[in-house]
């Protein structure tokens, strides 16, 4: 199987943002049209997209969530939707309305009967989303900080049905310093469900890198502001992904 890239939107008021180190003050717009946006991917190459409502993560509830059908609706693709999805209704109305799977962090840590009942219901349309700021998991929009290291809380959710792992080092995130591989890595080799790799991607070494070790339980990758600024070309990486 070829490592799955996921090219990342975030939404923040409406645009298309990224964040550095998951600061909502430290904000860079890319863009005021997230559909458009979506449609680039897509005519790159790209089939499967990661999107994120910053607000709504903070917030608890969906914030952008007239972006995210227009996201929905544009692209061609399967849509990862995550941020403030925090109960049964937000995750099925999502569903619905057509996005592939949802990304839960918070409720995974605070709810987790949940994310459980949930992943059994809806088999691999559920990924866990394991933030970590020094190795213990990250809530709220990476806000808080628990005293539950990451591994621990994948492997809450082993046998539930859930899809995969999201793994962020929020320290690197959108600071173009290179992904985590080591503890990327780390956490596959601790836990057997599949694991995304995310946050600080800053070329195309980051995508091969991940590729050597795709047969360790790294399903995919998600790259945002390396493909905003110009370092990192989609199309390449998803040939390099795929070899």
């Amino acid at each position: 199987m070829a490592l799955t890239v996921f090219p990342a939107i975030d939404l923040k008021g409406g645009n298309v943002v990224r964040l550095a180190e998951g600061d909502m003050d430290r904000a860079t717009i890319y863009g005021n049209d997230p559909a458009a946006q979506a449609r680039a991917f897509a005519d790159a190459g790209a089939d499967h997209l990661h999107v994120v409502d910053l607000d709504g993560a903070f917030a608890g509830e969906s914030v952008n969530g007239h972006a995210v059908e227009a996201i929905v609706a544009a692209f061609p693709g399967k849509v990862q939707l995550g941020g403030g999805i925090r109960d049964r209704a937000a995750i099925d109305r999502w569903l619905a309305l057509g996005v592939s799977r949802v990304v839960i962090g918070t409720a995974a840590l605070e709810d987790p009967e949940l994310v459980r009942e949930a992943a059994k219901a809806l088999p691999g349309r559920i990924v866990v989303a394991v933030d970590a700021k020094g190795g213990m998991v990250a809530t709220r929009g990476w806000a808080e900080v628990s005293d539950v290291p990451v591994a621990d809380l994948a492997n809450r959710f082993v046998d539930a049905g859930v899809a995969a792992v999201l793994f962020t080092d929020v320290g690197r995130d959108g600071l173009l310093k290179g992904c985590n591989i080591r503890e990327t890595i780390a956490l596959a080799r601790r836990t057997t469900l599949p694991v995304i790799a995310s946050g600080g991607v800053a070329g195309l070494v980051d995508i091969a890198d991940l590729v050597r070790h795709e047969n360790e339980g790294i399903e995919g990758v998600i790259t945002g502001r390396a493909l905003y600024d110009g370092r990192l070309d989609l199309a390449a990486a998803l040939r390099v992904a795929q070899s």
